[in-house]
């Protein structure tokens, strides 16, 4: 049976300790990433909605990071937003700095009245490449 192994960011845990849960869990070569937030290493939200999902990317790409992952490893992504319809412009902005290049992976967003005081949030699954 593959053990699971808690993927920690170092200098990050305000969220993590508040809430009790992992930032990510590496599981044989799958790295299944928690929803990232746009958020300060306080655990405080940027209030700026474009700068909040910027952020969210940033701090997604730190955890990947520290699972031995890049936006390239990534097969799933699944994003949260508390209202779509006007969110949309300034989440493809954002989204198409970060996955610039074919194929993209695959996404599903999803609509949500509620992300403890956050706007937008980001959770993928990624298959970390083998170690040469």
């Amino acid at each position: 049976m593959t053990q699971r192994q808690a993927i920690v960011r170092a200098g990050r845990n305000a969220l993590y300790e508040k809430y009790g849960y992992s930032p990510a869990i590496l599981s044989g070569d799958l790295l299944f990433v928690s929803g990232q937030v746009g958020s300060h290493p306080d655990g405080s939200p940027e209030p700026d909605f474009e700068q909040q999902v910027t952020l969210a990317f940033d701090n997604l790409v730190a955890v990947l990071e520290a699972g031995g992952a890049t936006l390239d490893d990534i097969v799933d992504v699944t994003t949260f937003h508390t209202d779509p319809e006007t969110q949309f412009d300034a989440v493809m902005r954002v989204k198409s700095r970060y996955f610039s290049e074919k194929p993209y992976p695959n996404w599903t967003a999803i609509g949500v009245n509620w992300l403890a005081g956050f706007d937008f949030e980001i959770k993928v699954v990624a298959r970390v490449p083998a170690k040469a």
